[in-house]
């Protein structure tokens, strides 16, 4: 028998905000290069995750989520270029996956189908989260409906954070890539350098450790990262917008700041498989997430 043709190209992984694209594309990739956390709007770049299987190679490219810009949070510059972002990843793939959660449909899920459609490429429905439908003869009639009207390749129920239902997924995704050889090495998980993981690695416990707005008014810059030996040294600044937020993230004689620092090191060591000497820095930068300039600076595109 003739061996099946090997296939890879661009899909693009598209939802509403907090939907799990970003374990979607971890647990494709089988490696952490994403940050995860429970609020929304923590993915804030375009990053490539790089899946390599025996039979072709997935380029899933990790958007930020796509939402409307109402309200104070989500009517910034920094809002304006994530929304830019999750749109502009749908220009030259191959297929994209939109990702929702079972159960639910709102109107940022149309906002992100709509966008899609446009777009003009296959789209695969991933229904993620599938795990927390306890009744699931519920599940086919959710499936039914959003599926209805809508002109999508396949239907698939995940699990992604359990990694249920991706064999299929995968599937049906490299079925619609074309017929050519692997983009990059099978070792190759992400395009992003290790200075840039970084800083996304300190983000993610800003993310997971502050309270509901604060983590939207902070960023963090890498001002250094050098090889030593057998050790990573980095240094990591912390951009706030106020001085009383630059308190809160020190915390009572630097107690949270210690933590931080402590959590995003010992991702760093587990993801570069290397020992980190991580210091942190807390500065203040007002305004910065509603300036252009100073995003381009701070390393949004």
């Amino acid at each position: 028998m003739k061996p099946a043709p090997h296939r890879a190209g661009h899909v693009a992984v598209i939802g509403r905000p907090n939907v799990g694209k970003s374990t979607l594309v971890n647990a494709l990739v089988g490696a952490k290069v994403s940050i995860v956390s429970n609020r929304p709007q923590t993915t804030r770049h375009r990053l490539l995750g790089i899946a390599t299987f025996p039979e072709g190679q997935l380029l899933l490219v990790d958007t930020p989520g796509i939402h409307r810009g109402e309200g104070k949070q989500t009517s910034t510059a920094m809002h304006r270029m994530m929304n830019r972002a999750a749109r502009g990843a749908l220009e030259g793939v191959d297929a994209a996956v939109l990702v929702v959660e079972a159960g639910r449909w709102d109107e940022e899920d149309t906002l992100a189908f709509e966008a899609l459609r446009e777009a003009g490429v296959p789209v695969v429905l991933a229904v993620n989260q599938v795990d927390r439908i306890r009744d699931k003869t519920a599940l086919l009639p959710y499936l039914q409906a959003a599926a209805e009207g809508r002109d999508f390749a396949a239907v698939h129920p995940v699990s992604a954070l359990k990694r249920k239902g991706l064999d299929s997924l995968v599937a049906a995704l490299l079925a619609l890539m074309p017929e050519q050889p692997a983009q990059y090495g099978e070792d190759e998980i992400t395009d992003k350098s290790q200075r840039f993981l970084a800083g996304e690695l300190v983000r993610e416990q800003l993310m997971r450790q502050l309270g509901a707005e604060l983590p939207y008014a902070t960023t963090v810059e890498i001002e250094s990262f050098t090889v030593d030996g057998t050790m990573l040294r980095i240094g990591a600044v912390i951009w706030v917008e106020r001085e009383g937020q630059k308190a809160i993230v020190i915390g009572k004689g630097g107690a949270r700041l210690r933590e931080i620092g402590t959590k995003a090191r010992q991702a760093m060591e587990r993801l570069f498989d290397s020992k980190v000497f991580l210091e942190t820095w807390v500065r203040v930068r007002a305004g910065w997430s509603d300036d252009e300039a100073a995003l381009k600076t701070l390393g949004y595109e």
